[in-house]
């Protein structure tokens, strides 16, 4: 009992740790560019799909974390989240990899493909907008004033020495992520990519720490990220996970999807509402063990996305539910086809 909520609390800290750190490296390098590149992005929504489409057919989750923190700053459309979610496969894309390579890059692409066809679709909708409008308040500060500089020599060795109140905070967190992933207590039997992935975004947050003038940290990183999101993320991460590690050890789910063939389309689909990576690995099986068609593993992985969604979660319930519909919605319809082409 005690270890099962270890474990959980460990995959959340993680979790939290690695949207917060990119949230915090967004902002910086946005008043850095003094938000050049935001407004790039921002004005063309097929460079958002095809970001997000990007950032979600990487493998594991951290692509899909990168998206929701630039969603939540809306860098990128509500079509573009719906992109990388479809696009995402968490952290079976190892595994289907690993069982069946030529495959998983024809899944990969085919993700992609109804990624960017279905964000694109879904910022038609005229509703969609209601949902950006939900992270009005999270719109990147911009400020022209001298003090927003991010990098002033003459004052870093006087922040550093006589650090504020939030400046130690802030250190403290980014340092003991830090510290977590060198010694391997948090991701420790990751991928040697995504570790080093971790670490150098980690370091480079905490140069962004200890280096920004107090201004920026202030009003930057602790009001915006650490008030805002920190806490809310981690709880919503943290009770999730937890609830669902309970349940699926309760239920056997293999058992239950391979004595109700007739259905395990829908099935499929549906069980990618929940928001963990551990069941779409029995349509993975099912699928390498030759019990399913193609059709059925291509719905089943639009219709769900791993971790990725639990930082939406906790930015908007509104929106997650949103999102999932949508998924959904497409899953079903490319599940349909593909199996009545036999495929």
């Amino acid at each position: 009992m005690i270890n099962d909520v270890f474990f959980v609390l460990k995959q959340s800290v993680m979790i939290t740790g690695f949207v917060f750190v990119m949230m915090l490296v967004i902002e910086y390098v946005n008043v850095q560019t003094n938000g050049i590149w935001q407004k790039n992005i921002s004005g063309n929504r097929w460079k958002q799909y095809l970001l997000a489409g990007f950032l979600g057919a990487i493998p594991g989750c951290l692509g899909a974390f990168t998206a929701v923190a630039l969603f939540s700053h809306r860098l990128i459309s509500f079509g573009a989240i719906v992109t990388a979610m479809i696009a995402t496969s968490g952290d079976e894309a190892f595994v289907m990899f690993a069982m069946f390579p030529q495959k998983a890059v024809l899944l990969t692409l085919a993700l992609f493909i109804v990624g960017i066809f279905a964000g694109y679709i879904t910022d038609k909708i005229p509703l969609s907008n209601k949902f950006i409008n939900k992270f009005a308040e999270n719109k990147f500060p911009l400020h022209d004033e001298e003090q927003c500089k991010c990098f002033q020599k003459d004052k870093f060795l006087q922040s550093l020495f006589k650090p504020s109140i939030f400046r130690v905070i802030i250190t403290i967190i980014v340092l003991s992520l830090l510290i977590a992933f060198l010694t391997g207590a948090l991701a420790g039997n990751a991928k040697t990519w995504i570790k080093i992935t971790l670490l150098l975004v980690v370091s480079f947050s905490l140069f962004v720490v200890i280096s920004v003038p107090d201004h920026f940290l202030k009003e930057h990183l602790w009001d915006h990220i650490v008030k805002i999101h920190l806490l809310r993320i981690f709880l919503w991460t943290f009770g999730t996970l937890l609830a669902l590690h309970f349940l699926t050890n309760f239920i056997d789910i293999e058992s239950w999807m391979t004595e109700n063939m007739l259905i395990i389309l829908v099935i499929a689909v549906l069980v990618g509402i929940v928001p963990e990576s551990g069941p779409h690995l029995v349509f993975v099986t099912l699928f390498a063990q030759g019990s399913i068609p193609f059709s059925i593993l291509l719905a089943s992985s639009i219709a769900q996305d791993g971790h990725g969604m639990l930082p939406l979660l906790a930015e908007s319930k509104r929106g997650f539910i949103a999102v999932k519909l949508i998924n959904i919605i497409f899953a079903f319809i490319t599940g349909i086809i593909g199996y009545v082409l036999n495929f």
